[in-house]
């Protein structure tokens, strides 16, 4: 039981950053109606920010404090993704208001190769450090109810809350602020959108900016696990399956299909990997998806479409 529950937690805890990297996915949706495959890109490229500002403050300042850098890092590295967002607006987007998804899509392409070519060519393309001062020894908790105590690691831990803790400030945001109602409203419909007085340009430069922090608070968690590569992009379109799962427009859907998604890869690869060879952690997310594509193309959240002629 005890072995269980920690796979159990540990799924959560995954999970939780999954919905985190879904949730920039769901706010570019919930914005222009497109899916967004810059968001992988977006990912690498905040972290690889964070990572060599990080490196080049305590060089510039003259300041060996670790508090000071990661402080400064993280408003130098989101004022630099609000520089992005708003670029990507005036450059792109403004250009492209009321045209087909398919092509806001292939701009979303486009922004993708760009930002990991431009990410490589301002901060490097060697595997950089993070450490924002998690700790990263396992700990024992729930010692009076199991022997011994179920093994939870602390880094895990810290990074699921600081991950929860950002999905419901932004499901708040979404759900009772007016700006959140407006970019509903966006989504639903630009032309009508604009015709009752919601600035679009506006609109989309704001939900930018946000998916931008969003990138930046994963990549920075990701980065601090596993080291800022390249391969961080890739990761992040592993939430993919996620908003499948949850439902494009829906953010409590980001949620409940991250954490679906964490735990069925945990328990899957504890208990049916040896069964199959293993490595069913890397294909389980999308077989999942797939699935739900066949019975519910919207997702458990996501709005029925229904056209109408």
């Amino acid at each position: 039981m005890a072995f269980f529950l920690e796979t159990l937690l540990g799924g959560l805890m995954a999970g939780m950053l999954y919905a985190l990297v879904a949730l920039g996915f769901v706010l570019i949706f919930k914005a222009s109606g497109v899916f967004n495959f810059a968001q992988g890109a977006m990912v690498l490229f905040a972290a690889l920010a964070m990572a060599r500002f990080s490196e080049w403050i305590p060089q510039w300042t003259g300041i060996n404090s670790l508090l000071f850098a990661n402080v400064a890092s993280f408003a130098m590295a989101a004022t630099l993704m609000f520089v992005v967002a708003w670029l990507i607006e005036r450059l792109v987007l403004r250009h492209l208001v009321n045209q087909e998804g398919a092509t806001l899509l292939m701009a979303t392409l486009g922004i993708a190769y760009f930002m990991e070519g431009l990410g490589q060519t301002i901060f490097g393309g060697s595997i950089y450090k993070i450490d924002i001062g998690m700790p990263k020894d396992p700990v024992f908790i729930l010692d009076s109810v199991f022997p011994g105590g179920l093994l939870v690691n602390k880094e895990d831990l810290y990074a699921a809350l600081i991950a929860a803790v950002l999905v419901a400030l932004l499901s708040v945001f979404f759900q009772k602020t007016a700006t959140g109602r407006a970019l509903r409203a966006v989504a639903d419909d630009h032309q009508a959108a604009q015709s009752i007085g919601i600035p679009l340009n506006r609109i989309w430069v704001i939900v930018w900016c946000v998916a931008g922090v969003v990138a930046l608070v994963a990549g920075m968690i990701w980065g601090s696990k596993l080291g800022v590569q390249f391969s961080l992009a890739t990761v992040a379109l592993r939430a993919l399956p996620v908003v499948i799962l949850g439902g494009l427009t829906s953010v409590p859907g980001a949620i409940i299909g991250g954490l679906i998604i964490g735990v069925g890869e945990k328990l899957s690869e504890v208990y049916l990997g040896p069964f199959v060879g293993g490595g069913i952690e890397i294909w389980f997310a999308y077989v999942l998806a797939l699935c739900f594509l066949l019975i519910r193309p919207q997702g458990l959240f996501g709005e029925k479409i229904i056209d109408r002629v």
